[in-house]
């Protein structure tokens, strides 16, 4: 482990942390990876005499949020605790895992070998490692989203690690295909797409629109590459928020302006939309996506497979539904960020092999962690009822559902929710 010195940033204290890795924590002989994490503190506050609190992000393949200053759930957290912003292997400053990065693992099958490595299980084996080297002992966790995941994979292979465990938006199937996320997740899409637009009616016109007009004529994001219908669709992940649905509607507002050639895309939409539909910073994301639900099989890309089953969402639709958060095959045909990760797509699409258990049911029933999660009624990206079947699987684990909050409730009330769950696993909540 190497430490650098701490520095503030608008009256939030951080250090910066490094650590070596094994790629593969069964092999600790063979390749290593750079693992790097950050600490926030309150400088008020002996930094020393604090607990951790691990955060695990969303994703997968998002790094750790590079906050600012002291707010949200962040200000709430470090009240009581010094918090571990881990760069999750492949994102960030970890050695990271891109079009450009790839290629040092050989060709498209050595790939997919390498990223075979970039699951839960390792993801909590560095957490482990991370831990040991910091001297601390069991500590508390955060997960958002996909970091809700990884939480249940920490309970079920070391939760001698754990003091407590908090998590939002992240209860995800413990057993059972792909494809029962996706059917799940596109009937909730499709009510979220119904609230938008009677939100806004004037924007269902303005979004066919789009989409026909891209079928017709060529638009073209900054990055080069022909706008199309499918990835206009791709808007729809601003639907998976509170906090910014409504920033849809002034996308939209904005869409066409009129030119020598007729009414024409205007570059600031089209920078908007490069903005929000472009995986180049996050290539992990579209890779290995579906990965995060498989064990012991091959995912063949299940969203696409249901998405054929519900029309209503295809691009040629008369009236096209925004989509969410899953991945098809022609990311990896109309992202320049992922064409170069095409052959590797496909064989982590298709791979059986290395996709061993996330989870260790007969250890989450028997749980003794002090466990919390806030589950949020109308979820797009995970569901309700999954979570809440989850969650019965898991011996103590205390659940508030709430329909005040959608996937982003932590950048809405992120006091709030983690000083809720808090109380909740120390019981104090009333």
């Amino acid at each position: 482990m190497s430490a650098g010195s701490s520095y503030v940033v608008r009256g939030t204290a951080l250090r910066d942390h490094w650590f070596d890795a094994p790629l593969d924590h069964g092999d600790p002989s063979g390749p290593a990876i750079r693992l790097f994490a950050r600490e926030i503190y309150d400088p008020a506050l002996e930094s020393g005499n604090l607990p951790w609190l691990l955060f695990l992000q969303g994703g997968p393949g998002g790094r750790g949020n590079r906050p600012l200053g002291l707010s949200g759930w962040l200000r709430e957290a470090s009240k009581g605790f010094r918090v571990l912003m881990l760069d999750q292997r492949g994102t960030g400053l970890s050695t990271p895992a891109s079009r450009q990065t790839l290629p040092l693992a050989g060709r498209a099958a050595a790939q997919a070998d390498y990223l075979s490595h970039f699951r839960a299980t390792d993801i909590v084996a560095d957490a482990e490692l991370i831990r040991a080297e910091l001297g601390s002992g069991p500590w508390s966790i955060f997960g958002q989203s996909y970091g809700g995941f990884c939480a249940l994979t920490y309970l079920s292979f070391a939760p001698e690690g754990l003091r407590e465990v908090l998590i939002t938006g992240g209860l995800g199937p413990l057993a059972g295909p792909a494809d029962q996320v996706y059917e799940a997740t596109f009937g909730r899409l499709r009510a979220r797409n119904a609230e938008y637009f009677a939100r806004y009616p004037q924007d269902r016109a303005v979004a066919t629109r789009i989409m026909h007009h891209v079928r017709d004529v060529a638009e073209f994001l900054p990055t080069g590459e022909r706008l199309t219908p499918e990835r206009v669709q791709m808007l729809g992940n601003y639907l998976g928020g509170n906090t910014r649905i409504d920033a849809l509607h002034y996308l939209f507002e904005d869409a066409f302006v009129p030119t020598s050639d007729g009414d024409r895309l205007s570059d600031g939409f089209l920078t908007q939309v490069s903005a929000q539909v472009s995986r180049a910073a996050n290539p992990l994301y579209a890779l290995m996506h579906e990965s995060i639900y498989v064990q012991g099989a091959a995912s063949n890309w299940a969203a696409a497979r249901v998405l054929a089953g519900h029309p209503e969402f295809h691009p040629d639709a008369p009236e096209p539904l925004l989509t969410g958060e899953a991945v098809y095959p022609w990311y990896f045909e109309q992202d320049p960020a992922l064409v170069p990760l095409r052959g590797v797509a496909e064989l982590l699409a298709v791979r059986t092999d290395g996709w061993g258990p996330l989870y260790d049911p007969a250890q989450l029933a028997r749980n003794t962690v002090p466990a919390a999660a806030a589950v949020y009624s109308e979820d797009i990206y995970v569901d309700r009822d999954i979570s809440l079947a989850t969650a019965a699987s898991v011996r103590g684990l205390q659940v508030w559902e709430s329909t005040d909050f959608h996937h982003d409730g932590i950048a809405d009330d992120g006091e709030g929710i983690f000083a809720r769950l808090l109380s909740m696993v120390r019981g104090e909540a009333g």
